[in-house]
């Protein structure tokens, strides 16, 4: 069967990388398109070379005619919005793009399961950072205290990151993490203990030089173990655990959160 892909964002940095895989792909089809800055053109031609027959629309309610999934990596701005416009139209969708809380992916998860679709949701579809973070609910499992650190570049807008938040919710899951002295109880600027993200205390890093990466740390009494992930400056790694994620969303309902959850199934 050849699934029919929308790609929202199919002109920015990590959806044309993952707009290309859909192209290469024998078993993927790529219907169309979504940039508002690119609307009404080829996709081919708005990335600088032949036309590929491929449509770009303006808003994501135009482009999902024959649809099966929408592939959305477009902003924290935007995503929501797209997301159930998809859900409502009978499309599942793979959502790449972070800045969605809680409160958003119970109302998404409301969506899918009264539409009868699904969403798969990850703040990071690399499959090395999957692997992390299915290592870091393990870990929370056997060690009782944690601490998340976000990195990203100076441009990036939103913080903390999807994959911290993403991490922080799923931790949640397990157990809060055992604070020996209450933020709230924080001697000097309370900021200074970073933000609470469902339990989790997440410090966000946002300087040049940096690409992504996610830090968590568990201590003990004289030892700490710290599992991280770093991301490159291509787009690449996070292709093939998007195209993963859409070539198996369609056989699910409701939510599902995080990359890891498909691979350790």
């Amino acid at each position: 069967m050849t699934v029919s892909i929308c790609v929202a964002g199919a002109t920015g940095w990590t959806g044309r990388a993952v707009a290309e895989g859909v192209l290469a792909s024998d078993d993927m089809t790529l219907a169309s398109a979504v940039s508002r800055s690119a609307a009404g053109q080829d996709l081919g031609t708005a990335w600088g070379g032949d036309a590929n027959g491929v449509p770009i629309f303006g808003a994501v309610g135009e482009a999902l005619e024959g649809v099966d999934v929408l592939i959305d990596y477009t902003s924290h701005d935007a995503v929501l919005d797209h997301t159930l416009t998809a859900i409502r139209n009978g499309v599942s969708v793979v959502v790449g793009s972070s800045g969605l809380g809680a409160d958003q992916f119970a109302e998404i998860e409301s969506a899918a399961i009264e539409n009868d679709v699904a969403v798969v949701a990850a703040g990071n579809f690399s499959i090395t950072a999957a692997l992390a973070q299915a290592a870091v609910l393990l870990a929370a499992k056997h060690l009782p205290s944690w601490e998340i650190i976000d990195y990203a570049s100076a441009s990036k807008p939103d913080a903390p990151s999807g994959t911290a938040r993403e991490l922080a919710e799923r931790l949640a899951e397990i157990r809060p993490p055992r604070v020996d002295v209450p933020i709230a109880d924080t001697a000097g600027d309370v900021e200074a203990r970073g933000t609470t993200v469902a339990d989790s205390q997440v410090h966000s890093v946002r300087l040049p030089g940096f690409s992504v990466a996610t830090e968590t740390v568990f201590g003990l009494p004289d030892e700490r173990l710290t599992i991280r992930h770093d991301a490159g400056s291509s787009a690449a790694p996070y292709v093939g655990g998007t195209l993963l994620a859409a070539r198996v969303v369609t056989a699910r309902r409701g939510l599902t959160r995080g990359l890891d959850s498909l691979l350790l199934e």
